[in-house]
């Protein structure tokens, strides 16, 4: 049986991705120690809410250094993709993880559309990975963010809302969802049991 650690630092709503990744057979360890994660089969960072607080918890617990070394499947959820980049301008010039070049930016979409992004919007591939296997080029996900990660050689799949939102990116073992995918009905699902089954 598969496991994973889900990182619980007070900045996520992790109660739906450990129910979602159980539903698909996993074993899920809610975990805020460093020992641990350095141990996981994979790890999901999920986070909502404001990069910087995020990343003070991270820090407060000392789990920075931790998530940097992770060397198996890596998976960002919502702001944990937001996470895995180098910056944020999100209320100050936020220092994130540095997984991934590029600065983490306020949604400002060209048409007339709210901010923040929520609800479902269709995926458009960019480039074939093992985390989309299965997943229909046009499958809806379902989104709630008001920054927006830069689109560039990282970016595994968009969304359109008003300009392009890097929806999914990928770099070595590292991997992101803008979207929900516990929340993402059948593509969400997919997503996740993609994740469990990736190599180690």
């Amino acid at each position: 049986m598969t496991e994973v650690a889900v990182i619980s630092y007070g900045a996520g709503n992790i109660a739906s991705v450990q129910f979602a990744l159980e539903r698909l057979g996993a074993t899920v360890r809610l975990t805020a120690e460093p020992a641990v994660i350095a141990e996981a089969e994979r790890v999901v960072l999920p986070g909502v809410g404001a990069a910087g607080y995020a990343m003070s918890r991270l820090a407060a617990l000392n789990l920075i250094e931790p998530l940097r070394a992770f060397e198996r499947p890596l998976l960002g959820v919502c702001l944990g993709q937001q996470l895995l980049f180098e910056r944020s301008d999100e209320g100050e010039d936020v220092e994130m993880l540095g997984l991934i070049p590029g600065t983490v930016r306020r949604l400002e979409p060209d048409a007339p559309l709210p901010v923040p992004h929520m609800g479902w919007s269709r995926l458009t591939r960019d480039r074939d990975d093992p985390l989309l296997e299965g997943v229909a080029d046009g499958a809806y996900a379902y989104f709630v963010h008001g920054f927006v990660c830069p689109n560039g050689p990282a970016t595994l799949a968009r969304a359109d809302y008003g300009g392009p939102v890097p929806a999914m990116v990928r770099s070595a073992n590292r991997w992101g969802c803008q979207f929900h995918p516990e929340r993402s009905a059948e593509a969400g699902a997919t997503i996740l049991k993609n994740f469990l089954e990736l190599a180690v």
